[in-house]
């Protein structure tokens, strides 16, 4: 084994708040200042009022936090699922073995105390909490552990369960049990994520189950009271599209011990609301209806703001909102025509008309919050109308009789499939489409509901030029998973692509050392051959998940996807 380790220090944590975790003590004194002004504008409802009392910031134990979120979980199954709702809420019944501090990068202990690592990256040994129980009361030990990451990767097809973990561990063998409560997972390649993917809670994270809810099948996984985890909250309702109710776990006391929050969650229960119209989250917030809400439109957050609400947010670290070319279908198998995308729209407009501080222009696929970020922005993620048609004019595409470029008698159509969960995204289609139709692209936009989307993705070798979306990850190996041919293979690299071995080659690097320098070089180098070399994608922007709360919401958590916690969150009492 390495010398590469860590472990939980001894001694009772002093109670802090950190730069991730929202509302706390000057925030509270600010609350009584606006109370007063609020109040009036909802009406006299309790979720902005109740910051009246509070001017301490000592937590406060009970009550109940009404939520609202623009989508719904399809499933209660922390396992099963393609969105942020379905995440936020895997994340507080759940827990993971680590926890990555959200502005470092760092690993840290959770569930697991502390790990060793082999020197080929191969095999990493968890050492864990003997103190963990599920809801259920049954232990948290080793050999939970190996059945949840068995059923992760490879799925149980009698139970109707999919694989779900190639993408997250690729090349994993397999989880040993040393001793009750120590594991080691294996991989056949080096896979120097791995640690990262530990304390993964995006999309489809490895939250643990007990036993008893792996044995169910995937229609039995519906009912939300068999989905039994080791995290802060139990489920008490799930209405599919109508809304999610968690209440608080007893005897819940091993939170990371980085948040420094000891024992039980504060809250009694929350509310997730399922509120699909920007407007009537917004008014339901103002009318004191619910007590905050993700999914802020962006021209709602000043004036929310001004009324006395909190505006909080964090940037999803991993890829930036990309469009991902597809290399494989005409007109985008064209270099000429992928380069000219990049260079072809205006990321000012984008900045000053659709996006608001809380967001930023991408200058690279990788997010600037990501370890191993490099700046192109003055290379080919830049504005240059001239140089994107020139570029188009030497590879033979002319201006039609519409404006519109053609060669050998075809159209410069590029079709888009597009999700509409973020709320910027959209309005930001749309002014690239602009920019782009004036240098001769006809950009079609297609931008849908999750699960339309979904459905869509499914055939998009074959129909969609570009596929604009963007991939949670806090590591620079990301780039890795979202590319590379052998794993996301994202811009639909098929076996003939000229530099297909190549791609592979320098992607896979991010894999092979964790050493920070060299990793920085290899994230370097990866996102050069994703933008220059061969113009696989356009980053357009970087998403963040903003929030709008009530004066009297304080202590929810943005971990380092930009998911959140609400182990630590409570409410100011009127």
């Amino acid at each position: 084994m390495s010398d590469l380790r860590t472990s939980i220090e001894s001694g009772k944590p002093t109670r802090k708040k950190w730069p991730w975790v929202a509302g706390a003590g000057a925030l509270v004194a600010a609350a009584a200042v606006v109370a007063i002004v609020v109040s009036a504008l909802n009406g006299g409802g309790s979720s902005a009022a109740e910051g009246e009392s509070a001017d301490d910031g000592t937590p406060v134990s009970g009550g109940t936090l009404e939520f609202a979120l623009i989508d719904y979980q399809r499933s209660p199954d922390p396992h099963w699922g393609t969105n942020y709702a379905e995440s936020i809420i895997a994340d507080n019944i759940t827990d993971k073995l680590t926890w990555q501090d959200p502005d470092t990068g760092e690993i840290t202990p959770w569930l697991a105390t502390s790990w060793e690592v082999n020197d080929d990256l191969t095999a990493f040994t968890f050492h864990l909490r003997d103190d963990v129980t599920f809801s259920d009361g049954t232990p948290f030990n080793a050999e939970a552990v190996k059945a949840n990451f068995d059923q992760y990767v490879h799925g149980d097809q009698a139970l109707g369960i999919s694989p779900n973990g190639a993408v997250l561990f690729p090349n994993y063998l397999d989880t040993v049990v040393d001793d009750e409560f120590t594991v080691t997972v294996t991989f056949s390649k080096p896979s120097a994520s791995f640690l990262q993917a530990s304390s993964f809670t995006a999309n489809a994270g490895p939250g643990f189950l007990s036993l008893s809810t792996l044995a169910l099948s995937a229609e039995e996984r519906t009912d939300p009271t068999k989905i039994i985890g080791t995290g802060p909250f139990v489920y008490e309702e799930w209405t599919e599209q109508v809304r999610t109710v968690l209440v608080k776990r007893d005897g819940y006391n091993w939170s990371p011990p980085a948040i420094e929050h000891e024992g039980e969650a504060y809250l009694d229960k929350i509310v997730f609301n399922v509120i699909p119209e920007a407007s009537v989250r917004t008014g339901s917030l103002q009318s004191g209806e619910i007590d905050a809400t993700l999914d802020v439109g962006t021209t709602d957050e000043a004036p929310l703001e001004a009324a006395g609400f909190e505006i909080i947010s964090r940037q999803v670290s991993g890829t930036a909102i990309f469009f991902n070319f597809n290399t494989s279908l005409f007109p985008t198998n064209d270099i000429a025509v992928r380069k000219a995308i990049q260079l072809g729209w205006n990321r000012d407009a984008v900045e000053k008309t659709v996006l608001t501080d809380n967001y930023s222009v991408a200058t690279s696929v990788l997010a600037d919050s990501v370890t191993g970020y490099v700046d192109h922005s003055d290379t080919v993620l830049k504005y240059d109308p001239d140089a994107a048609e020139q570029v188009l004019e030497d590879a033979g595409w002319t201006e039609g009789a519409d404006g519109i470029r053609e060669k050998d008698g075809q159209r410069l159509e590029v079709k888009l499939l597009g999700i509409s969960n973020l709320v910027a995204n959209k309005p930001a289609y749309e002014s690239v489409q602009q920019d782009l139709a004036a240098i001769g692209i006809d950009l079609q936009l297609n931008v849908l509901p999750l699960a339309d989307y979904a459905a869509a993705v499914a055939s998009a070798k074959t129909d969609w030029n570009v596929v604009a979306a963007n991939r949670s990850r806090n590591d620079p190996a990301v780039l890795n998973l979202q590319y590379s041919p052998l794993i996301g293979n994202g811009a639909y690299i098929d076996d003939d692509f000229a530099g297909r071995d190549d791609i592979i080659e320098r992607l896979g690097r991010l894999e092979l050392t964790l050493d920070p320098q060299q990793r920085a070089e290899y994230a370097a180098d990866a996102q050069d051959l994703i933008l220059e070399e061969y113009a696989l994608t356009s980053p357009i922007y970087n998403p963040s998940q903003v929030i709008a709360q009530s004066p009297s919401v304080h202590g929810i958590i943005f971990d380092a996807q930009a998911r959140n916690h609400f182990v630590d969150t409570w409410k100011s009492k009127g």
